[in-house]
């Protein structure tokens, strides 16, 4: 229903940002790297997430783009609601998240207020499924070739390339933006957020 809202920020805590856009004021239950990445009389734009329950309406905005792919692929995971979802973007960036689901780093996870491990071995068991499979059905015939395992930069380059995958970028699309990066002598989040910059 709602892609995004632009507006002057009117109010901001640590989990909930006020948008006044056309002289209405959107509440948007937000994470804490979103809510601390404004100010109250800023312009900004949140990319939106509208949760329908009965009788409720509660509506989700994020600074960024990878960081809302984040929330709807972690309400996906079994047992993870809203609150929990934010609790994990509070604590880690998107770019973190994709590593820790790579890499399988559930302490990283367990540090997000009212995560425990047994939460945090879902995220990582659940997340990780599901990116093999969009890997899967969204690969791109091979035309693009990244350096195989082995090859100089080549696991870092893989690595990368499925971090992408969890912030929810198709393969073609991962692959062709890691192309124009300069990997030599850079660990994976470095490459992870060049691309990034080239994706924007």
């Amino acid at each position: 229903m709602f892609a995004y809202i632009s507006g002057e920020v009117a109010a901001v805590d640590a989990a909930m940002v006020v948008i006044d856009a056309g002289g209405v004021g959107y509440a948007l239950n937000t994470s804490y790297q979103s809510a601390r990445s404004v100010r109250v009389g800023e312009n900004a734009t949140f990319f939106t997430y509208l949760r329908v329950a009965e009788n409720l309406f509660e509506l989700y905005g994020f600074a960024r783009k990878e960081e809302l792919e984040c929330f709807k692929q972690l309400l996906t995971v079994s047992g993870v609601g809203p609150k929990a979802a934010l609790a994990v973007l509070g604590a880690v960036t998107p770019e973190k998240l994709a590593l820790c689901v790579i890499s399988g780093d559930e302490k990283t996870l367990t540090a997000a207020p009212g995560v425990g491990k047994k939460l945090a071995q879902r995220i990582l068991l659940e997340m990780k499924d599901k990116m093999s499979r969009d890997q899967l059905e969204s690969a791109s015939g091979g035309e693009i070739e990244l350096p195989q395992a082995g090859a100089p930069g080549g696991t870092a380059l893989e690595d990368a390339l499925a971090a992408l995958a969890v912030l929810g970028y198709p393969r073609a699309v991962a692959v062709s933006a890691l192309q124009g990066v300069k990997t030599e002598g850079l660990a994976t989040d470095e490459i992870v957020r060049a691309a990034l910059k080239r994706l924007f």
